[in-house]
């Protein structure tokens, strides 16, 4: 038992419950226990040592926050802890949710059904909703064995049933994917997909892969697939539940037509239609979940998958947990009411709940310890024992190191024992020598297996929200909260897996606009096979103005890219074989060498002027870092690190750092902010709009009150005496940093001694406002902030001459947003709006037309008269605007009714609920950003996307629920979405006019001309221009048994293309091997066709032609050729090879009567020839 645990067993009270646990483990006694006296974060204390004799603890409390802090206390103490959060019953009937909840909650389960020691943390309400019995959910646990026979069909529909969805490419947990005898499957409960092999119907191998690149990682020897849904259907299951539905459907119908209540009976209609329309159509993405009572009569509890004897169940403040399980019961059966009134639901779907009274009996069945603070009558538990701790609560010290030490020489003169946690182990470190220079006897350490003896102080690495102490046995924990009141520091979690960005072709549909480098824009239409002279080929297809079609061998796919302009609307499609994409193409490469020009001089100039140079880290900069609350992604890391190496350098800095909104920027910012002022240098930190000032204001004083920084603010929101006091001690140099708008670059605006200008948004700045800065930077280090994600591409492109970082991770999900997508329905909206005010939050209602925005506040205001509702849109007077903003960040507002203005930058962490009116009006990047508002702190998010249904139009259910889908979990849609705003912020990067010539040309052969540009100037030697294409009879194409997903072959046949050395070609090999099982012939040449391709224009040749009789190779007219070789190579090949020295010089070889010439030979004997060439006429390639 670890030495911050074993103190517990002296405590009289500690052992008696002990001791009667065990007893009502035997049934030797009845009821259940209660330990009063418990308090804060002593219960996890005390659970830990409590539940040590039991495998399995599940601890319950009251609301969400209260479990996450006792999660966060629990797992300074054990690590092995899940929480089980509760599902919403009032959102049951959304179309789709993300599945971010269920994952956590089969998480949790599984590790019940592993049968390892485990702790679950949940609140009342997680207990409360009906799920399947223990038994049908076990069944329903696949495990493959690497032994194993298997039918891949079978599998397949099994799969379904477990709510698997299946996708041509896995992406996200929950989905599948099958090609030919290979099946990934990415299980809820994992962490990386797997990859099943199968030779016939036995299993050859199983191996986890990486999502990013498909590609496998480790072999494994078996997998347990846990179901991806809480409602699992086998499909005769499935058919007699819809038998129920429609029955009971055609009851309320009648009863409704009876009351003449036409429109409600037309309603349920509609909606129990749609309902098994979808389920029949799609499965697994239709919430079943309110309709679990019609296809399983039998369902429990969570409790009921616990191990009876072998688990305690802790209940936190009973009192309250049953007052929350009668409101939930009370709103739930409220709601429900309403909405089988009006049509909405079925009476089953009103029944998904456990009432109070049976959850609080269900509970008397467990081994039962009810812990508070006070004792209470209980109402529905019969407690069998009462005992009474003595604990107390830490007092805060408030900064004060004397109270502190006084506190520790009387407790050490009274033989107590001190555990002090920290959340820095550098600091522990040192808080202990400090302590030791008091004459106490304190230690660090992080082993605790040694037990702290009395008058002793063991320091170590943790964290709960606050100390307490145990009188009786003279034990005391104190936190860094009780000592400095810092902010609690947040778990660190690991990284989700986020889809991969676009890459190039995945993405690539019929219709969509693509360049090809010498023919211009023109549209894709997909994939031909055509045969000539027996032998088949894959072409891609695109169309051009004139109505001619270009026929593109998919070999040569490396010359296409996808067009991807800002906004892909007004597209010129050029003519085969019109002069005008030349002429574009040319206008565009001088522009990129103006462009390259400036930047690189630029650069050269900033390279030869010396600034300040700073000295190394501080003790003081490690404690700062080590307090932020959040993990650092590697990309903060990395920016970091070059920030500071800037600024330790005698250059001076220029940096620029591009990251999405919440990506953590300002925590880059700030970190070398506070480098800067070590060294009594100022700081100027500018940005574009008073709010932004205001909360980066807010966001400095909050990570700097530990040091004695002086931070000030100049804005508008400023009295006029409190700007001029600002000005008076920025010149004496009593400011240390300054954080405003545009109104920092007035004339009166002096300093004592600038050492640092950090610029956040800057292409939000006026041209005027832009010179002024520019006057600001001169000599100064610089660091300039951007939101618009910049596309890797250019950042590559641009390396050599800016000095950038990017941050492209996201940052662990703070806490995932959970997304329902539903008819638009006011029920809902006023339950949303009324759940997010009760846990003290604020709502965002997104509208996009300013025309009516006020009569949708009334509206709103009317569904939710508690709450206070304003509206704001950007056409509205600045100052308005910004009183509404000032108003809604101080919580004056409860709900903000708004255009998508607030996707710009605004980072308010109590906005946790957002709802969209017409989500489907809205692009995937507007969604995208407005999503990326809400879920900015330790509370679960809600984003809601709500549609009108089209009563006329009603499509295929499967289509618009496909599209919508994306919303819910971050699909391919995302990526395209991602890539808009990717050209957005290319374009903010290189200015407007650069902007429309990358409109012009399409994004990647842009980028492919300005890296050349840049190299050009940097007296890098460039390649040459030409293409090779290589034409041979051999069949070369990839079968559709192999691949059958056109955009997913598409992309292959791209990356194939852009083969170019031995060990790209053998690990393109190996990837298509391992995604997609042995290669086909024809692969296997086309592969092969695509690396001698890159040999062959490595030595300039830049036609191949091949066929059953001869072999011509036509070089590039400015080869640089060994020509007093050519006579030696000949010599080798006899009469097969002859040299024609034309304009363009040629090589023919001839097979004679007796060679091979099937497909392979004819690889092998070109591959001989190219190097053979290689060694006698290009010998120094």
């Amino acid at each position: 038992m670890n030495s911050i645990i074993a103190p517990l067993m002296e405590l009289k009270e500690f052992q008696e419950i002990k001791e009667r646990l065990g007893q009502r483990r035997d049934d030797k006694v009845k009821g259940a226990l209660f330990a009063c006296g418990c308090i804060d974060s002593q219960k996890a204390h005390f659970i830990k040592g409590i539940g040590e004799e039991f495998s399995c603890r599940l601890i319950i409390t009251h609301q969400e926050s209260r479990a996450k802090e006792l999660y966060e206390d629990y797992q300074c103490f054990d690590k092995n802890v899940v929480f089980y959060p509760a599902k919403d019953f009032i959102f049951y009937s959304a179309d789709i949710h993300g599945n971010l909840i269920v994952k956590e909650r089969i998480r949790a389960l599984k590790r019940l059904f592993s049968g390892e020691e485990i702790t679950i943390i949940t609140t009342i309400d997680g207990c409360m909703d009906k799920l399947l019995p223990p038994s049908v959910f076990q069944e329903h646990i696949l495990t493959v064995h690497n032994t194993d026979t298997i039918d891949a069909d079978q599998l397949v529909r099994h799969l379904t049933e477990l709510g698997y969805g299946r996708m041509s490419q896995v992406e996200g947990p929950g989905e599948f994917a099958v090609r030919g005898g290979i099946i990934d499957i990415y299980p809820l409960t994992e962490d990386t997909p797997v990859r099943i092999e199968l030779w016939d119907d036995e299993v050859d191998s199983i191996r986890s892969f990486d999502l990013e690149s498909q590609r496998s990682v480790e072999q494994l020897e078996q997998i347990a697939i846990y179901p991806a849904a809480e409602v699992i259907l086998s499909e005769e299951r499935l058919l007699e539940g819809l038998k129920r539905i429609e029955e009971e459907k055609k009851k309320c119908v009648q009863v409704f037509r009876k009351q003449m209540k036409t429109e409600e009976a037309h309603r349920l209609n509609m909606a129990v239609d749609e309902f098994s329309e979808q389920v029949q159509t799609l499965k697994s993405s239709v919430a079943l979940d309110s309709y679990l009572g019609y296809f399983y009569e039998e369902t429990v509890c969570l409790l009921d998958y616990l191990p009876l004897r072998e688990c305690v169940v802790f209940l936190d403040e009973p009192a309250r947990s049953a007052e929350k399980a009668e409101t939930l019961e009370m709103e739930f059966r409220d709601s429900m009411s309403h909405r089988l009134e009006k049509g909405y639901i079925l009476p089953r779907q009103a029944d998904v709940l456990w009432s109070t009274k049976q959850i609080f009996a269900r509970l008397k069945k467990n081994i039962l310890l009810l812990m508070a603070a006070l004792e209470q009558k209980q109402r529905y538990i019969d407690v069998a024992y009462t005992c009474y701790l003595n604990t107390q609560n830490m007092n805060p010290y408030n900064n004060s190191f004397e109270l502190l030490t006084k506190d520790l020489a009387r407790w050490k003169k009274n033989g107590y024992r001190v555990v002090l946690l920290t959340n820095s182990r550098t600091r522990g470190a040192r808080l202990a020598d400090d302590l030791r220079g008091f004459e106490l006897n304190a230690y660090y350490t992080e082993e605790l297996s040694r037990e702290v003896k009395p008058g002793e102080i063991l320091v170590t690495y943790g964290n709960v929200h606050r100390g307490f102490e145990y009188p009786l046995i003279k034990f005391v924990v104190i936190t860094e909260t009780d000592i400095f009141g810092v902010d609690k520091k947040k778990r660190k979690k690991k990284p989700t897996y986020e889809g991969q960005k676009i890459q190039s072709f995945t993405d690539l549909n019929v219709g969509d606009y693509v360049v090809h480098e010498n023919h211009g824009l023109g549209i894709y239409r997909g994939i031909e096979k055509i045969k000539v002279d027996r032998i088949m080929k894959d072409y891609i297809k695109i169309e051009y103005g004139d109505g001619g079609n270009l026929y593109v061998l998919a070999t040569q796919l490396d010359l296409i890219q996808k067009y991807a302009g800002s906004d892909a609307k007004q597209v010129k499609i050029n003519k085969l074989g019109g002069g005008e994409w030349k002429k574009t193409r040319a206008r565009v490469r001088n522009a990129v060498k103006d462009v390259a020009k400036e930047l690189v001089e630029l650069y050269a100039a900033r390279q030869e002027n010396h600034g300040y140079q700073y000295g190394e880290d501080t003790v003081w900069q490690k404690e700062f870092e080590e307090m932020f609350p959040y993990e650092e992604t590697e990309d903060q890391l990395v920016a970091i690190e070059d920030a500071k190496k800037d600024m330790e350098s005698s250059r001076i800095m220029d940096r620029l750092l591009c990251g999405d909104v919440g990506y953590g920027k300002t925590e880059v910012a700030i970190r070398v902010a506070f480098k800067a002022v070590q060294e009594s240098k100022q700081v100027v930190y500018l940005v574009p709009t008073t709010i932004l000032a205001q909360q980066h204001y807010n966001t400095f004083c909050q990570r700097m009150k530990d040091f004695p920084i002086r931070i000030d603010l100049m804005s508008r929101f400023r009295t006029p005496k409190q700007q001029k006091d600002t000005i008076e001690n920025l010149k004496k140099g009593l400011v240390d940093i300054v954080i405003g708008t545009h109104r920092l670059l007035s004339k009166d605006m002096k300093f004592k001694d600038l050492g640092l200008l950090i610029v956040d948004e800057e292409q939000r700045f006026g041209v005027t406002h832009k010179e002024k800065i520019k006057q600001l930077k001169q000599n100064v280090d610089v660091l300039t902030l951007t939101a618009t994600p910049i596309p890797r591409t250019l950042h590559m492109s641009l390396i050599g001459i800016r000095d950038m970082s990017v941050l492209e991770e996201p940052p662990v999900d703070r806490l995932p947003i959970q997304t329902y997508v539903c008819e638009h329905n006011d029920e809902m909206i006023r339950e949303a709006i009324a759940r997010e005010l009760a846990r003290g939050g604020q709502v965002y209602y997104v509208y996009n037309r300013i025309s009516n925005i006020d009569e949708i506040a009334d509206y709103v205001a009317k569904l939710a008269p508690e709450a206070s509702v304003s509206y704001a849109h950007g056409r509205m007077p600045e100052r308005q605007l910004e009183k509404i903003m000032y108003a809604f960040i101080n919580g004056e507002i409860d709900v903000l009714v708004s255009t998508t203005i607030i996707e710009t930058g605004l980072d308010i962490s109590n906005v946790n609920t957002m709802i969209i009116h017409d989500a489907d009006q809205l692009g995937l990047a507007q969604l995208y950003q407005l999503r990326g508002r809400v879920g900015r702190s330790n509370r679960t998010a809600y984003a809601f996307l709500m549609y009108r249904r089209n009563k006329i139009l009603k499509e295929v259910a499967e289509k618009r629920l496909a599209a919508i889908r994306e919303f819910t979990d971050l699909g391919s849609g995302f990526k395209i979405a991602m890539r808009d705003l990717e050209i957005r912020g290319a374009g903010n990067i290189l200015g407007a006019e650069q902007h429309g010539h990358m409109e012009a040309v399409g994004y990647d052969l842009y980028c492919k001309m300005l890296n050349e540009a840049v190299r050009a100037l940097q007296g890098k030697e460039l390649p040459k221009e030409f293409d090779t294409a290589i034409d041979m009879d051999i069949n070369a194409y990839i079968p559709s048994s192999y691949i059958k997903n056109e955009a997913l072959k598409l992309d292959i046949y791209k990356r194939i293309a852009a083969v170019d050395t031995l060990e790209e070609y053998a690990d393109m090999q190996d990837e298509l091997i391992d995604r997609f099982g042995i290669m086909p012939k024809s692969v296997e040449n086309l592969l092969s066709i695509a690396y001698l391709k890159s040999v062959a224009h490595l030595l300039e040749i830049r036609d191949v032609k091949a066929n059953r009789n001869e072999i011509k190779l036509l070089m590039y007219e400015k080869a640089e050729v060994d020509g007093t070789k050519i006579p030696e190579l000949l010599k080798l090949y006899k009469n097969k090879l002859k040299f024609k020295p034309d304009v363009e010089p040629q090589f023919i070889y001839t097979y004679q009567k007796d060679d091979a010439r099937d497909e392979e030979s004819q690889i092998g004997t070109l591959r001989s020839l190219l190097e053979n060439m290689e060694k006698f006429i290009r010998p120094n390639v």
